[in-house]
């Protein structure tokens, strides 16, 4: 059996992307009145959260060198912005069930991880990158412009807990929700030009090309958000006819994606017949599904346009689905982890 420190040791940062799922779908089925399921979600969201919070934490006492060589590799350090994420997450939960404050603390603790994160990710490119070419652009790059709209969904919702300084928090998340628009179209442009005009292999293709639809569903959700809440102030009011054109042009992007990342993993799986394995980042593939399915919704009320609520409906189920195989996946690596080595149950790599 391996030891505890050798798996803590290999924890992967982007685990927090379970947390992510679990609570979009939370919000999801709350959002569509399926409130016994979304309570259930809430609770597994929390667990989570807390539980990957205590051995992240252990992990960066214990094993300092191996949090900060992911930190300092450009393929995996923008896996931590799934913590700032999955807080946002957390945040939107217990502000649903009446605590603010909890919230609010999410806010600022997930805002000063974003800020760390945000220049040391862009410090790792521009400094320790040695491959001088797009090739390791994957679409883990773009769980940043996730945080970041993360960050928006939240701080909007919880102006109103603020009194005299919800404008200055509306100010935030206005230019928050514009700076991960541009992040999202110097990321994607990278990431449009690697995989369509370079050699891509079925073994390049992973979930986390499904965050490319993801941000742009929370984007779409954050810009639903903004036109919503109260905007405070008269030159932020001003920019709502901006605001509800960029959100349905991004949406529609996030929609067109669907069925060209069904087609890549259709190519890998089916026409490759690569095996489908668990691994840590397949939750990233349930997250944007249930942000598109949440995005959606609140679009279609926000428009009062009742065939995005069907949209919705139908996309809730499919994110539940992929929830339920990727919660089967990880079982069974904890299952093949704790077998002892000489049965043949060694753990997985």
């Amino acid at each position: 059996m391996p030891p505890p420190r050798f798996t803590l040791q290999v924890l992967h940062p982007g685990n927090f992307a379970m947390v992510m799922a679990s609570g979009i779908i939370s919000i999801g089925f709350q959002t569509l009145h399926f409130d016994v399921l979304a309570e259930a979600f809430f609770i597994f969201a929390l667990g989570a959260w807390l539980t990957l919070l205590a051995l992240s934490a252990g992990r960066a006492v214990l094993f300092a060198q191996a949090v900060r060589d992911d930190l300092l590799n450009p393929r995996m350090v923008f896996s931590f912005f799934t913590l700032v994420a999955a807080t946002d997450i957390v945040g939107l939960l217990l502000l649903d069930r009446g605590h603010p404050g909890l919230a609010l603390g999410c806010w600022i603790f997930a805002f000063a991880a974003w800020c760390t994160l945000l220049y040391l990710a862009f410090s790792v490119l521009t400094f320790l990158t040695h491959e001088h070419n797009v090739n390791i652009v994957h679409g883990g790059w773009l769980i940043s412009i996730v945080g970041t709209q993360s960050l928006v969904l939240l701080g909007a919702r919880l102006a109103p807990e603020l009194g005299p300084y919800a404008g200055y928090m509306m100010v935030e998340v206005h230019m928050l929700w514009g700076l991960g628009l541009i992040f999202y179209g110097i990321f994607v442009t990278l990431f449009c030009y690697r995989i369509f005009f370079l050699t891509l292999k079925p073994q390049d293709i992973s979930p986390l090309l499904w965050v490319i639809m993801g941000a742009a569903a929370i984007s779409a959700n954050a810009g639903t958000t903004l036109l919503t809440e109260d905007p405070r102030l008269p030159f932020l009011a001003a920019q709502r006819p901006f605001i509800d054109g960029f959100t349905l042009m991004i949406w529609a992007w996030g929609t067109w994606w669907i069925p060209m990342l069904f087609l890549f993993g259709f190519w890998k799986h089916g026409a490759s017949r690569l095996p489908l394995r668990y691994e840590p980042i397949m939750w990233s593939f349930v997250f944007p599904l249930g942000m598109y399915a949440v995005a959606s919704a609140r679009l279609g009320l926000a428009a009062d346009f009742p065939p995005l609520q069907w949209i919705s409906q139908g996309m809730i189920w499919v994110a539940f689905a992929a929830w339920l195989f990727a919660l089967a996946g990880l079982l069974r690596r904890l299952v093949l982890r704790a077998e002892p080595v000489e049965t043949g149950g060694a753990a997985a790599p």
